[in-house]
Order: C-alpha cells, then structure tokens, then sequence
C-alpha cells in the first residue's frame, strides 16, 4: 500500500520524495500546479504512513510497487518528478513500464550506479545507524544536503528536512541504504527514452556531483536540463522559486 495526497484536477503530476524524507517535503512546494495538474505526492514504501515491505528489496522492485499503486489508481501517461531516491524509482519505472510515463523529471538525481567510493559510504550509514541511532544520523546529515552558505538563512527549512529525518524507521533506513548502494546503472533510460526528460541539479551539491550531472546532460535526447547555481541537494528548499520556474516551463514545453 502507498499512503498518498491528492490535489487539483487536470493530467497526473506525481512527487516523488529522497531518502529519509516522506510527503511532507513538497508542502510548500506543490500548490502552484493544482490548477493544471492533478498532483499527488506520495509516500514511498517504508516511509511517512507507508509500510515497508517485509524483507529486503531493490530499487526496481520499490518501482514495480509504484507502478501498482499507479495501475490501482488508473493513473497512465503521468509526469513524475523524483528528488534524489526518487528519481532513482523512476528511471526502473520508466525502464519497466513505460506506458504509465509520459515524461519524467531527475531532481538532484543521477542514472549512475554508486561508485566503489560510494558504496562503501552506505555501508559506513548502516553501521553508524546500527551502533548510534537514527536521530543521530539525521542530526548529521541532513544540514550537508544544504550548501553551506545557505544554512543561516533557511534554518526552519533544515528542521523541518532534520524532523522528517528522524522519524524513519531504522529497518526502512537501512534496506533503502542497501537498495541504493546495489543498484543499477541507468544511463541507457536517460539514452533511449523517447519522451522529455527534466533534469535539474545544483553546482554545490555534495550529493550528486555537478561534475556527473554535466556527464549526463548530453544523454537526454529531449527535455531540459538545469543547473541551479549556489544551491547543494535541496532545490526545492534552497532555490524554491528558480525550481519551480523550471518546472513549469519543462510542463508548458512538453506535459
């Protein structure tokens, strides 16, 4: 089962949340498209009021859930929007199940898989995770997702992410953990899909490099492409207004 929200009436917009976070991440965000879009925001499985599947799993089998939920919905040709974790989602979705993705958007995301540098920080989170606790690794990482120089003025906005942060559930924690560090490289979905793609990424972001953002710019055949300036992880929270801006183009050119 998928908690979600739905808003507006038009075509299916869907948002998708990043990693310890749920819904609650596009509040301030969501409101200027429900007068053109039938918007929902969802809660990922194993986060916000999703229940996490019983055993370990991989990204794609989180996308074959989705892409339940959307069938159960009777929700086809949809433009889906992913931060982080979530655009990971929707590049095995859109690998696996075309037919329900008109267009698809990366949002600090990459179609890389992780390098062995990478990977081996995921398995530096679940020990800490394991011995310490996960309020303490959201007390940790979230304020990294922001740019530095952004701290002092969106205080709120980093306890806000932080709060989220701390309610996931270790076992949710660490499986995603796991199914981030094993999955798939998916720059042939970035080549070979034939619809528009969004793609917006930040110039400080420690997350995703934009020296591997500007190595995947050139696979998208169609769409477009951002690179948001003094911005690190969290576009939505440090260039609010730019991302939205972006997106609504990226809607009005191709949705």
């Amino acid at each position: 089962m998928i908690n979600f929200a739905k808003y507006g009436s038009g075509p299916p917009l869907i948002f998708i949340h990043g990693f310890c976070e749920d819904k609650t991440m596009w509040e301030n965000f969501y409101q200027p498209f429900v007068e053109d879009y039938e918007v929902y925001l969802i809660d990922l499985p194993g986060f916000g009021n999703s229940p996490l599947p019983d055993q370990s799993f991989t990204i794609d089998e989180i996308a074959d859930q989705l892409a339940a939920w959307m069938k159960s919905e009777r929700i086809r040709g949809a433009v889906i929007i992913g931060h982080s974790l979530g655009g990971y989602i929707i590049l095995e979705l859109v690998k696996n199940h075309p037919e329900l993705v008109k267009c698809f958007g990366l949002f600090h995301s990459t179609a890389f898989a992780d390098p062995p540098e990478k990977r081996e920080t995921r398995n530096k989170v679940i020990e800490f995770v394991n011995e310490k606790s996960v309020e303490q690794f959201a007390d940790a990482f979230v304020p990294q997702l922001f740019y530095i120089k952004n701290r002092k003025h969106l205080v709120a906005e980093i306890a806000q992410a932080v709060e989220i942060a701390r309610k996931t559930p270790l076992e949710t924690l660490v499986n995603y953990t796991k199914a981030m560090r094993d999955r798939k490289d998916c720059t042939d979905t970035l080549k070979s899909f034939i619809g528009p793609i969004l793609f917006i990424a930040g110039d400080q972001d420690t997350s995703v490099s934009v020296e591997k953002s500007k190595q995947q710019i050139p696979l998208i055949q169609k769409g477009t492409t951002a690179i948001l300036q003094n911005t690190g992880h969290m576009g939505m929270f440090e260039a609010k207004e730019e991302s939205l801006s972006i997106i609504k183009t990226f809607l009005s050119d191709y949705a």
